[in-house]
């Protein structure tokens, strides 16, 4: 298996972990507004329900925005080669290696760390369009291409 097929699989564990992190706090304020209607009366009452809706369309944007991710995620094909930098790349640089798909944090494949970033991020801008050898500097740091996957 190639790099970056490994690095999308690792994205799509991130997203399915973050979608049970949701869905299970989805539940706890349902179930949480159920038991609110039984137990209370009067202004308390009407307080925790609102404090619970807030919650529960809180989790709604953020099932919204782990759907998002999941279709960025779909449109990388993990076959394809470029001679520069673009949406899916994996970059390898002389101080630290990129896969730019979405934002899931340190991924370690092969006993090597990529960092996951989104195209949208300061560093992913900087390298889009790029090739083996460019140079970009980023907070005071020479970041040399060595590989474009």
């Amino acid at each position: 298996m190639n790099i970056k097929e490994e690095l999308y699989k690792e994205c799509l564990r991130f997203i399915d972990n973050r979608l049970l992190t949701v869905n299970k706090a989805i539940l706890d304020i349902q179930y949480s507004l159920e038991s609110e209607t039984k137990s209370s009366a009067g202004d308390k009452h009407e307080t925790g329900r609102a404090m619970l809706q807030l919650e529960r369309e809180k989790a709604g944007n953020q099932l919204s925005e782990i759907e998002n991710q999941k279709q960025i995620l779909h449109k990388i094909n993990t076959e394809s080669k470029h001679n520069k930098v673009v949406f899916g790349s994996v970059v390898q640089t002389t101080t630290s290696n990129y896969f730019i798909a979405i934002s899931a944090g340190k991924i370690t494949v092969n006993n090597t760390s990529y960092y996951a970033i989104s195209a949208v991020t300061p560093i992913a801008q900087l390298l889009l369009s790029k090739r083996v050898g460019d140079e970009v500097v980023f907070r005071d740091q020479k970041y040399i291409i060595e590989t474009v996957l």
